[in-house]
């Protein structure tokens, strides 16, 4: 039975979020299979493309992926075996799913090295971006897994979704007050006393507030396409060079935050700024395509791309923001039609810290 903890908190029992740079022992995926979410009328195109970050992924880690029945996990071992995935680091759960953004309706790992129990797990409350779609599945997958693994799990019982908050791994929280104040996820909470949570169940002290996300985000502002941590004291953000574009004022009131803020004791952060890609249409609806949405892997960096010139120079950044890793891009432009790309249908679980 899956052991559920409330009380003390995670901070309390000396728990944190690593950054995710830190080693893995494995990435979580839940496959795509809905034809009437994220992908309608083009499922089918999105495969080679994900099953090419599956593949990758093998590389360097474990890949543990949630599918929804057995006629689907016969299908993913076929493809997976066919584009040359290591299979020996696959491993398929049973975890039916409404969709495949495991970054927001997947569990959150804790560490705390030395302890009896090293690392837990934090489900959140998942609601879709406000009900916007069913997901009465997707919220169970933090509790199977943590069944799976046999890991504790704390449910906070308030919402709260990966994609909207990103970490140092040394005590610092990034996220915008677009998406954690809006009234669709905890109209009920004022700004401090979410803040009491993250603290608690994230392990965190410093929490860093920007304001908007991009044009054409379905997720009301989530960071993960706004703004990420490199190092513990830098991060990426996006700028929008043409001032005719709707995302410009938007990113360039983000960059000048992000310049004013420091980190505790008083470091300023070092800020590489990556210029946005081309605007991705499709069917007459601005995509919330961008480069910041990369998921850092044990051995790369695996960035979304978007068939045009800005490609290039944001792998060039990235590629000097991370020199021990292999920057790897795969083309998104099928991928982003579900309103998200690398990074939200991820999610780390660190190496278990003894």
């Amino acid at each position: 039975m899956m052991n559920t903890v409330l009380h003390p908190t995670p901070k309390e029992q000396g728990y944190r979020f690593p950054a995710e740079w830190e080693p893995h022992r494995a990435t979580w995926l839940s496959y795509p299979h809905s034809h009437s979410y994220s992908w309608p009328g083009t499922l089918e195109r999105i495969f080679p493309f994900y099953n090419q970050f599956i593949r990758e992924l093998a590389k360097g880690e474990e890949v543990c992926i949630n599918v929804r029945d057995e006629v689907l996990q016969d299908q993913v071992i076929r493809d997976l075996s066919k584009n040359g995935t290591d299979m020996s680091r696959i491993r398929l759960l049973l975890h039916p799913t409404n969709d495949a953004w495991c970054r927001d309706h997947g569990p959150a790992f804790l560490v705390r090295p030395g302890s009896e129990i090293p690392k837990v797990i934090v489900s959140w409350k998942y609601n879709a971006w406000g009900n916007k779609y069913d997901h009465d599945l997707d919220e169970q997958i933090p509790g199977l897994i943590g069944k799976y693994l046999g890991l504790p799990v704390y449910y906070p019982g308030i919402v709260m979704e990966g994609g909207a908050v990103d970490f140092n791994g040394n005590g610092t929280l990034l996220t915008t007050s677009q998406c954690l104040l809006h009234e669709n996820r905890n109209p009920e909470l004022f700004m401090h006393e979410i803040e009491e949570y993250i603290r608690n169940f994230y392990g965190v002290e410093q929490i860093l507030w920007l304001e908007e996300g991009i044009a054409g985000d379905d997720t009301n502002g989530h960071i993960d396409d706004i703004t990420r941590f490199f190092r513990e004291d830098a991060v990426i953000t996006m700028v929008e060079p043409h001032s005719s574009d709707e995302n410009h004022k938007i990113l360039a009131a983000n960059l000048k935050k992000l310049k004013s803020m420091r980190l505790s004791g008083g470091r300023q952060l070092d800020i590489a700024e990556i210029p946005m890609p081309r605007p991705v249409v499709y069917e007459n609806q601005r995509l919330p395509a961008s480069y910041a949405n990369f998921y850092i892997a044990n051995k790369s960096v695996i960035v979304p791309n978007y068939r045009c010139k800005e490609d290039d120079q944001a792998m060039r950044i990235l590629e000097a923001c991370f020199p021990e890793r292999t920057i790897v891009g795969i083309d998104s432009v099928e991928i982003i039609w579900g309103l998200g790309s690398i990074h939200c249908l991820s999610q780390q679980e660190p190496e278990m810290m003894c």
